[in-house]
């Protein structure tokens, strides 16, 4: 009997000993979003013997069994799919906010203003050089602003083309390493604590990757992932032990494209999708300035052309180039401002040439409401976008909620285990102790 109480004190204790590790290495981890909750199972330990016919059966402890991870992959799947769509407008308002921010300083509206304003008050006076002068200098700072808002588009356009590099970096690397944790979890034995890690490393290598591209997720009987991009068209990215290479290509307007093994793809989600949708929008803004800026070349060149100078001569082109990269001012002096209609004399007040000039910027297909209507819309996107996200927020928080609460740390529940487990433990130690007593005394009778 002493011999049975000490097996089953020492089987009891060290499953009170496992269970506390355990407990332990969850309340580590409370705080790791990677982590999932584990628990130890156990079952009784039973003796069986036969003396002829008759068998009998005697309880012998505690047998550990395996490590059981909390998991669940439908909750999974919601905080990733969740996860995807935020990171996806996230980018993309990121993205569209550089893009606005760089119009908005470079004060294009305010200076194609100013160049209208310039020219009317040129009307009062057609032959005052001093308004000539200034009319000359604000179509100066026009040019010089069409330049300057195309060079921060032009930035901010090649500060989101490193996000895309960086991003595909980043995803290609979360591919290979789930590729590898799929070989490793095919050799590993199930109910061990190596096993629960690497799922571990599973979950959190996906959620990774769906914050990157959107993913559809299937798990062979190892809890290997066999991952497959969403997008038009789904393309394997992960098959057993073997990633796929993604690679990208921009052209020269700016826009990007995608491709997994050489094979050309659009995400439906995930960050990298929201970067290539803001670039796409980036390349019609770039496309919406240099139409402005060709706009006011059209009328400034073609006003003068139809107009004379105050010396009654003819006028040379108000501008040079064809886009907002390359506007300059081709006039030499504000004598050269062709107020007057061709062939008026040298000294003519004659302002019907600038009038038509003032009425084409000012028109309400011309460049000032064109402007306008282009900061209008990226405004209005961005607005519409931030609803969006807020309300994808709500969804997002929810779906990590239910996985908290699936796969968690409760700390209230693990300590009160904690507890239990330590008087557990002790308890089977001092049935050790007793049983140890008992064959003292046996072996000291006489």
């Amino acid at each position: 009997m002493p011999t049975a109480l000490i097996s089953i004190g020492r089987s009891g204790a060290a499953a009170a000993r496992a269970s506390l590790e355990l407990t332990a290495q969850n309340i580590a981890n409370a705080s790791n979003p990677d982590y999932a909750r584990r628990s130890l199972s156990q079952s009784e330990l039973v003796g069986s013997a036969t003396i002829g016919l008759n068998s009998a059966n005697a309880y012998g402890g505690v047998r550990i069994g395996s490590v059981a991870r909390a998991d669940s992959e439908l909750v999974q799947l919601q905080f990733r799919r969740a996860s995807a769509d935020l990171a996806r407008t996230g980018a993309e308002i990121s993205g569209l906010k550089g893009a606005e921010t760089a119009l908005e300083q470079s004060r294009l509206f305010e200076s194609l203003v100013d160049f209208e304003a310039a020219l009317v008050r040129l009307e009062s006076d057609p032959l005052d050089p001093v308004l000539r002068t200034s009319a000359l200098e604000t179509t100066r700072q026009l040019t010089n602003t069409f330049q300057l808002a195309n060079g921060s588009l032009g930035d901010s356009r090649s500060l989101l083309q490193s996000e895309v590099a960086a991003g595909m970096e980043q995803a290609q690397s979360l591919a290979d390493e789930l590729a590898r944790t799929n070989a490793e979890l095919v050799s590993a034995r199930d109910g061990t604590a190596s096993k629960a890690a690497l799922l571990d490393a599973r979950d959190a290598q996906l959620r990774k990757l769906s914050e990157q591209f959107g993913i559809k997720v299937q798990f062979d009987e190892f809890g290997a992932a066999q991952v497959r991009l969403d997008a038009a068209p789904d393309i394997a990215l992960v098959s057993g032990a073997s990633a796929a290479t993604l690679g990208f290509t921009t052209d020269a307007e700016g826009k990007t494209a995608f491709q997994a093994d050489g094979q050309g793809f659009t995400p439906a989600s995930g960050g990298l999708s929201g970067t290539q949708t803001a670039l796409d929008q980036i390349a019609a803004m770039q496309s919406d300035l240099d139409a402005i800026a060709q706009q006011i070349i059209t009328a400034g060149n073609a006003a003068q052309a139809a107009g004379s100078t105050a010396a009654g001569t003819g006028a040379p082109p108000l501008f040079t180039g064809n886009s907002a990269g390359n506007i300059e001012v081709a006039l030499g002096s504000g004598a050269q401002f062709a107020t007057a209609p061709a062939g008026a004399p040298a000294g003519s007040r004659d302002i019907s040439n600038l009038r038509g000039l003032i009425a084409a910027v000012g028109s309400d297909q011309g460049p000032v409401a064109t402007a306008d209507t282009l900061l209008l819309g990226v405004s209005s996107r961005i607005s519409g976008l931030d609803t969006r996200r807020e309300g994808l927020a709500i969804i997002a928080q929810s779906a990590e909620t239910a996985l908290l609460t699936e796969t968690g740390v409760d700390l209230d529940a693990e300590a009160a285990a904690l507890v239990r487990l330590q008087q557990a433990f002790e308890a089977n130690s001092r049935i050790i102790q007793v049983a140890a007593d008992l064959f003292d005394t046996i072996l000291g009778l006489r």
